[in-house]
């Protein structure tokens, strides 16, 4: 099986659909198997990406957070079990624990959830936060926990700023410094580094610029009208912010798998998932089968054993970090552009996972790939129109119309928002569309969205 050509091909196909923009890095027991890079570090197109460009990291930053609340620890200067209000007395949080919050069992609310809070501060203010501000923004916003200590889990990237904050003023240095001295530099990272590039300016010479398509072109995250306010989050730490490099996120698999930076019993702590008091596994992706221990998803191959990955992802930004422990293998993938179609993204994931685990991947595919050539669109005119829908629905079809003629819809999601996208004919009566794996199927005077919430029509 050539591996390398394999994960060649899959990159070079979903970048000839305007839906890979990066690098990638696949080994096996330290040696490189295949490694690549495709794309333009720049909206305009003008700086290709090489190996060693660097990409925002984005969630998977928190592998590092762990490893250095794991280091404080060692140091004496905290426990796994103290409660946070010992060090943050103005929480009113009592019985969450460090270890809830390294394992998102604490209840503690996602400030993602009160976003306009940040926002705000940047528009009005003309700055950026820092992350010593999100104890006053659970100040503030009076933010409510989704549950009680242990009693489930809930991804929360405020649990990750408030343990880069614990790490800061245990150990008296910065948060950014910590990791270099403690991290970075024993892991001979060199080109890897905590830093706020939106705040404070870039710092690297070959930095791949988080970029969105909008309104028909590629513009840079924060130039963007629908995301520029992400530059409000860039004082944070701890969930993101972390930049680096496929070569350097190599040498971090290798430097945890010789303990240079964590003990092998420390990591057996990390890569424990978490249970809940009840005494059963906390489930961090429905289905999936996986739970979360300190900093990584924890699964299991069948055949390859215990495998602890992170994704991440931001406007502009996906990435993903695997490493294959029983049978030492490590996939990094680093992008820096959003994925025009979901389809193709998704099974290029999905080859590449493939891949790694040596099978043979799928074919990517798109919505032009599946859609009807020559679609019958004589009926089309009769779904037009707005739709009422079920209160509780989180995603509603509100209306449909054509344009330039082909058929729109504009739906409304669970937040409130709404979106507008071009429907594309994969059946008589059934649409598909780029940005997401919705199934619209319409009737007589209704519409149904992914066979489940039906909309009818007014």
């Amino acid at each position: 099986m050539d591996k390398h050509n394999l994960m060649k091909e899959l990159a070079c196909a979903l970048n000839e659909k305007d839906c890979f923009n990066g690098a990638w890095l696949y080994a096996e027991h330290g040696e490189i198997v295949s490694k690549g890079a495709l794309g333009f570090r720049d909206p305009e197109n003008t700086l290709p990406i090489t190996e060693d460009t660097i990409f925002q990291l984005a969630s998977v930053t928190k592998t590092f957070t762990a490893a250095a609340v794991m280091l404080t620890v060692r140091q004496g200067l905290l426990s796994l079990d103290d409660e946070i209000t010992k060090y943050f007395p103005e929480l009113p949080w009592p019985g969450v624990t460090v270890r809830h919050l390294l394992s998102h069992t604490g209840g503690i609310p996602d400030y993602f959830d009160d976003a306009d809070w940040f926002t705000g501060i940047w528009q009005e203010e003309k700055r950026v936060p820092g992350n010593d501000e999100i104890l006053r923004f659970l100040r503030e916003t009076k933010a409510k926990p989704y549950f009680a200590p242990g009693e489930g889990l809930h991804y929360s990237n405020t649990g990750y700023n408030l343990l880069a904050l614990l790490v800061e003023r245990r150990s008296g240095l910065p948060f950014e410094d910590f990791l270099q001295k403690n991290i970075f530099e024993p892991a001979g990272m060199t080109a890897t580094r905590c830093c706020h590039i939106r705040r404070d300016g870039v710092p690297f010479a070959n930095y791949a610029r988080a970029t969105v398509f909008e309104n028909g072109k590629w513009v840079a995250d924060v130039d963007s009208e629908e995301d520029g306010d992400v530059a409000a989050f860039d004082g944070l730490n701890g969930d993101d912010y972390v930049y680096s490099n496929i070569f350097d996120m190599l040498k971090w698999d290798r430097a945890l798998r010789e303990g240079k930076v964590l003990t092998l019993e420390e990591q057996q702590l990390m890569y424990t998932p978490a249970k809940l008091n009840n005494g059963e596994d906390a489930d961090y992706d429905e289905g999936d089968g996986l739970g979360y221990g300190f900093g990584w998803a924890v699964g299991h191959d069948e055949a390859l054993g215990l495998v602890v990955s992170h994704s991440g992802g931001m406007p502009g930004v996906a990435t993903w970090f695997e490493r294959f422990l029983d049978a030492d293998r490590v996939l990094v993938i680093l992008s820096s552009r959003d994925y025009r179609d979901v389809r193709a993204y998704l099974g290029y994931w999905d080859g590449m996972e493939a891949i790694a685990r040596d099978k043979e991947p799928e074919p990517i595919v798109c919505i032009e790939d599946i859609a009807l050539q020559n679609p019958d669109k004589s009926k089309w005119e009769r779904f037009c129109g707005k739709y009422e829908h079920p209160e509780d629905a989180d995603f509603i079809v509100d209306e449909v119309r054509m344009q330039d003629g082909e058929l729109w819809a504009k739906c409304i999601d669970e937040d409130g928002d709404d979106m507008s996208f071009r429907l594309y004919a994969i059946g008589e009566n059934e649409f598909g569309r780029k940005g997401g794996l919705l199934k619209l199927s319409f009737g007589e005077g209704s519409v149904t969205i992914n066979g489940e919430t039906v909309c009818r029509k007014l």
